[in-house]
């Protein structure tokens, strides 16, 4: 049974983030511009402006060519409308190749926009690179498992944890980024027992997207939960509304009105 939560009345920030481990937990969806993330405020812990906006606000086939100027943009747009949850960005594809090219984008993120953490995909690998930022002074949201800037070179979108030996390398990526100072985790496309074993690991909180319900928190993608994302719908994805099929509706009764002249009506004239 569902509970009904009270809307977030304060500011969250880190510190709020990492006390939420196995107490309470954590809800996070993303957010692309000013008007929805003033819809998302406080109702949610964390926004995320994900390179998701690649292919549910540009119509690409994947994320991969999100750039800099397109993160910051909606950062800034998301921003404005969201002034009590947390907003995290994505670094896009190529963005943190290298630990400088990563501190100097990263650094841009900051300077530019007011978002608190920075996102990067990847395992042990990019331990040096979130390290490199950490120390700098710039926040960092894991991202391990399924990584959607990984598509191409892993020859899709593949499910992780199917075994003890990947479940131990997941647990091994999560403990290195823990170690280079991540607040958190995004674990993504993994069998929940390799969720688990990677929550139980750490002790940064965990975020879920298609990982199973023992993670400390879960996130999704706002075109996908409230049904306006049509292309495909992911297994793990819920849909709590049906955006497209009320746009439509909405659309064609206003059509309709044009056409015959019901609108405008003499309530809606000056």
């Amino acid at each position: 049974m569902s509970i009904q939560t009270p809307k977030i009345d304060k500011k969250v920030s880190l510190s709020t983030i990492a006390k939420m481990k196995g107490v309470e937990p954590i809800t996070m969806v993303t957010a692309y511009d000013a008007l929805f993330a003033r819809l998302f405020d406080g109702e949610v812990e964390m926004i995320l402006v994900g390179d998701s906006l690649n292919m549910s606000f540009m119509g690409r086939a994947d994320t991969l060519s999100a750039t800099m100027d397109q993160m910051i943009y909606h950062t800034q747009a998301v921003c404005n409308g969201a002034k009590s949850s947390l907003v995290v960005v994505d670094m896009p594809f190529g963005s943190c190749a290298t630990p400088e090219q990563a501190l100097a984008n990263a650094t841009r993120i900051y300077q530019q926009t007011d978002a608190q953490a920075v996102k990067i995909e990847g395992g042990k690998e990019r331990e040096h690179i979130v390290r490199m930022l950490t120390q700098n002074s710039i926040a960092v949201l894991g991202h391990i498992g399924l990584m959607p800037q990984f598509v191409r070179s892993e020859g899709g979108y593949k499910v992780r944890g199917k075994d003890e030996a990947d479940i131990e390398r997941l647990v091994e990526d999560a403990k290195a980024l823990e170690k280079a100072g991540a607040f958190a985790l995004v674990v993504e496309g993994v069998k929940s027992k390799a969720a688990q074993a990677v929550t139980h690991a750490v002790s940064i909180p965990t975020i879920g997207i298609g990982a199973g319900n023992s993670t400390d928190g879960q996130v999704l993608v706002w075109s996908d939960m409230f049904g306006f994302f049509e292309a495909f719908k992911p297994k793990f994805v819920k849909q709590y509304f049906q955006g497209a099929q009320y746009i439509r509706e909405g659309l064609q009764a206003y059509r309709n009105e044009v056409k015959s002249r019901v609108f405008p009506d003499e309530l809606h004239n000056y």
